[in-house]
């Protein structure tokens, strides 16, 4: 990965010290950084489908999560990621580039993934393929198998599950061997960190069916902690980043102390 530039974020409704940080790959992208964590844990943020990686920054309902985590002291890493990359091959290295160099540059021991929908589908496949990268995960509303997704997402009549399916396509060139090389359900063992999983009961994006098929492989009382809210709909689990953060950032300042 080439750092092309890291400059202040251009915004008075900015946290003082965000940067912006473009970047390349095989291609030009951009993440929004703060890399200040006195606690020396940082926080990835991917954004979801339609979005981009300031959407932590300009989206209203998403604010509480940008107070939550400048309230902990966390650096927080939100990634443009490809746009909707839905954590292909392409997305997972330049992810793991980005992870490795603040860990290097800003002293961050220890990850947390937390992000919803798409973000919380990247979160859960990047984490079974670079296990040695995450620390722990918040997935709020997250698909598990994509082949198996991809099968719903054609059976749908919403126009964005038309999109939905024409991305992942896309991003994986069609490829049966790369889909199920990162369904998670299929791997669920590399998933050895805590996780916090919600799904809504009712959401018409990502069915509840897939939350539960990946809980089921997993004991009560583990490290993997599903909660699956009764008529949830799609963003009903996104009230619960500020829960599943305290959760998570305790775990890991225990064991950075």
């Amino acid at each position: 990965m080439q750092i092309k530039q890291l400059s202040d974020a251009a915004g008075t409704q900015f946290p003082p010290g965000l940067k912006k940080l473009e970047y390349r790959t095989d291609l030009d992208d951009w993440a929004m950084l703060y890399g200040h964590s006195p606690h020396q844990i940082g926080v990835v943020v991917l954004h979801g489908h339609g979005s981009g990686g300031d959407q932590l920054l300009v989206r209203p309902d998403l604010k509480s999560w940008l107070d939550s985590l400048l309230g902990h002291g966390l650096g927080f890493l939100t990634p443009n990621l490809r746009g909707n990359a839905w954590m292909c091959p392409e997305a997972v290295n330049d992810l793991e580039a980005l992870i490795r160099w603040v860990k290097e540059e800003f002293g961050w021991r220890k990850i947390i993934l937390a992000s919803g929908s798409m973000g919380g589908t990247g979160n859960l496949i990047f984490a079974m393929l670079r296990p040695e990268l995450a620390d722990a995960v918040i997935a709020l509303g997250a698909a598990t198998d994509l082949p198996r997704y991809l099968e719903w997402l054609a059976q749908q009549e919403l126009p964005v599950c038309g999109e939905i399916h024409e991305a992942i396509l896309t991003a994986y060139r069609h490829d049966p061997v790369l889909l199920a090389a990162h369904s998670v359900e299929r791997h669920a063992e590399k998933l050895a960190m805590p996780v916090w999983y919600s799904h809504g009961s009712r959401d018409r994006l990502m069915p509840v069916s897939e939350a539960q098929s990946l809980a089921a492989k997993f004991p009560a009382h583990g490290r993997f902690h599903f909660h699956e809210i009764p008529d949830g709909e799609h963003d009903s689990p996104l009230q619960l980043f500020e829960k599943y953060l305290d959760k998570a950032v305790q775990y890991n300042k225990e064991l950075v102390e």
